[in-house]
């Protein structure tokens, strides 16, 4: 639907949405700002939660109306979508803003998956709460989430870092902060890029950390490609690939414990120059070993000097 200058829609389409053949009337919303997942590919993961809320705003934003346009034709609601996107957030964020002020409720969806998740609508969920409006989740389909579970790497602990820098050693800085982070990385890549990225990868994280190439989730191709860097690296050097790319790495590589004459070493280069307890902290990080048992050998090894 169209936004007036006064944040009041300016038509009123029937509420309602149709799961197979059975017409449902949507509830009306609470003025708020209704974040929506929507499905990354397979149109079938939209939630009835979802449907109703998408049915039944004041307002619809959305990313690209074409897309938008095709979810809610297959689920029968006639909600108009409003075009919120990076190139007229500046115009279209406050008329967003003003329909909330008018006690409307807005729903906001992007192209696939989930709104604030690398998107502009970031922007438009802050000047909401900034002006003291409720933000509401409706939470669904995340291409970080399936890429992750369909992967078969450790999911204790993950870290999703979005979008690499497009520009090579912008790259591999980015992915040597994030070389000692205890966790599965989680990366959003074009398709074009990712035989460079995987390269970078293996530079920075390691040639043999275990990763996933996870590409079109949820659609007919969906493709799930295992193995070290160094083997994706090799497998996608001078392939063509298409569609939408996950990337997952795995945790660094465990080390193998120093031993004990060379822990000896490295305890008494660094009893050099800083203080015990220094000393014992950079050992620690050098070694991955307990800190409070490599500053008791220090102790010993002044002791005995």
């Amino acid at each position: 639907m169209t936004v007036a200058e006064d944040g009041k829609e300016a038509t009123s389409p029937q509420r309602t949405y149709r799961v197979s053949d059975v017409v449902i009337a949507a509830r009306p919303l609470e003025p708020a700002l209704y974040l929506v997942a929507t499905p990354i590919g397979n149109l079938g993961d939209i939630t009835l939660r979802a449907l109703e809320t998408l049915a039944g705003a004041d307002v619809l934003a959305c990313e690209d109306t074409r897309v938008t346009r095709v979810l809610l034709d297959r689920f029968g609601i006639q909600n108009r979508p409003y075009s919120y996107h990076e190139y007229n957030a500046n115009e279209a964020g406050p008329k967003l803003i003003a329909a909330l002020e008018a006690g409307r409720s807005v729903a906001l969806v992007s192209d696939a998956g989930t709104p604030l998740v690398s998107d502009p609508g970031y922007r438009l969920g802050q000047l909401a709460i900034e002006a003291g409006h409720r933000v509401v989740p409706i939470p669904g389909a995340s291409a970080p989430l399936a890429a992750l579970v369909g992967s078969g790497l450790p999911n204790d602990a993950f870290l999703f870092a979005g979008f690499l820098p497009v520009k090579d050693k912008a790259r591999h800085e980015r992915l040597a902060q994030l070389r000692e982070v205890p966790a599965t990385l989680i990366f959003f890549e074009s398709p074009h890029r990712i035989g460079d990225t995987l390269a970078a990868a293996a530079d920075e994280l390691g040639a043999e950390r275990q990763a996933s190439v996870c590409r079109e989730l949820t659609k007919t191709f969906e493709e799930f490609r295992r193995g070290s860097l160094r083997e994706l690296a090799n497998y996608y050097a001078d392939r063509t690939v298409k569609g939408e790319v996950v990337l997952v790495v795995g945790p660094p590589l465990e080390k193998p414990a120093p031993e004990a004459g060379e822990i000896d070493r490295i305890l008494a280069e660094l009893g050099e120059t800083l203080p015990t307890a220094k000393a014992a902290t950079e050992a620690a990080r050098l070694t991955g070993l307990p800190r409070k048992d490599l500053y008791q050998r220090l102790l010993e090894l002044k002791g005995s000097v």
